[in-house]
């Protein structure tokens, strides 16, 4: 395997996406709603098999981290090899099966490999074109910290300029997390944290307090955005709740950059006590398949641009066209090349 030199580095939990369209019953069934996303409990577990055996489902490379890193690389075009992943899988087909697709995006993945668990599934409930994730993380839950100490992790961490990780791989190892962003901070590089679902806002503050001390990029969409600003006493205005975000204690001198998507409404920018509101251009309601991916799209494409030193709104008007692309495919679906002109 050659060295590896990009610029980017993601670390998260890897999952094989189930994805179908089911009625009102499914989500009844498992006492789910549309435009939620939560860990499985005993009682959801049935529902993989359920889908597998009614539905006919789309099997697709998922996990929130590694999709946002694979819209990254796939937007770079030309620029190979700029990217890497790591999570923990199962050894097993499943396993193989994330890694051949991440590895077909141009994305270096270097996976714990845990031969007890199986790898992670997220069971992506799609109705009317919005999605709700039911995530079985199995093997992705059991990433430890040695696995930072490999000889390809330490390349990876040294070669990165930029680190991404979503929200919900705190649930799994906050030490793993503070491992890298001491890192980035020794080293002046950038750390890029997601909010990624309100469970991790309410059930993992402290967690999600650790993580946000060391964060230059904080994204969340609407709902995120607003679960955390009441669970901190912020407000309501989610234009005020970035910029007091932003201005929440971090360490290094790099400051703050919040970045809060609402669907098809503004995404709000906070930085430097100054916020700016950028237009998402609308998609046709016909051309919607569904909405699972989108965050992750935007954050991608966001990525693609600042890890080229473009400023923040060539940064922005990336994240809405991969978004854009990813609500008309099922599930984070690449083709071959991208048609992004930016």
């Amino acid at each position: 395997m050659s060295k590896f030199e990009g610029v980017l580095m993601g670390m998260g939990n890897p999952l094989l996406d189930i994805s179908a369209t089911v009625g009102q019953d499914v989500l009844d069934k498992y006492e789910v709603k549309l435009d939620t996303a939560i860990l499985a409990e005993e009682k959801h577990l049935p529902v993989y098999k359920e889908l597998m055996e009614k539905y006919n489902p789309d099997f697709i490379a998922g996990g929130a981290t590694q999709n946002s890193i694979r819209v990254a690389q796939w937007m770079l075009k030309e620029k190979k090899d700029q990217t890497a992943f790591m999570g923990c899988v199962g050894n097993d087909e499943y396993g193989q099966t994330l890694e051949q697709c991440a590895s077909k995006d141009g994305v270096l993945v270097h996976y714990m490999k845990d031969e007890t668990t199986p790898t992670g599934t997220c069971a992506a409930l799609i109705k009317g074109g919005e999605r709700s994730l039911i995530a079985n993380l199995a093997a992705a839950n059991n990433f430890k910290p040695t696995h930072l100490e490999t000889d390809k992790a330490k390349e990876i961490i040294e070669s990165a300029k930029y680190y991404y990780i979503a929200g919900f791989f705190l649930t799994v190892s906050v030490e793993s997390l503070v491992k890298v962003t001491e890192h980035a901070l020794a080293n002046n590089k950038v750390f890029l944290l997601n909010l990624s679902a309100p469970f991790i806002v309410d059930f993992f503050s402290d967690q999600l307090a650790t993580a946000l001390e060391y964060a230059d990029f904080l994204f969340g969409n609407e709902s995120e955005a607003a679960g955390f600003a009441k669970k901190h006493d912020l407000g309501e205005d989610l234009k005020e709740v970035a910029l007091k975000v932003a201005a929440m204690p971090k360490k290094g001198s790099r400051p703050r950059t919040v970045v809060f998507t609402q669907g098809s409404k503004s995404t709000i920018v906070a930085v430097d006590g100054k916020v700016t509101e950028y237009t998402v251009e609308p998609l046709e309601a016909s051309k919607l398949v569904d909405t699972n991916g989108a965050g992750d799209a935007f954050v991608g494409g966001f990525l693609s641009q600042l890890v080229q030193d473009k400023p923040i709104e060539d940064c922005v008007t990336a994240g809405h066209w991969s978004a854009k692309f990813i609500i008309q495919v099922s599930g984070t679906q690449l083709p071959a090349t991208c048609e992004y002109e930016g």
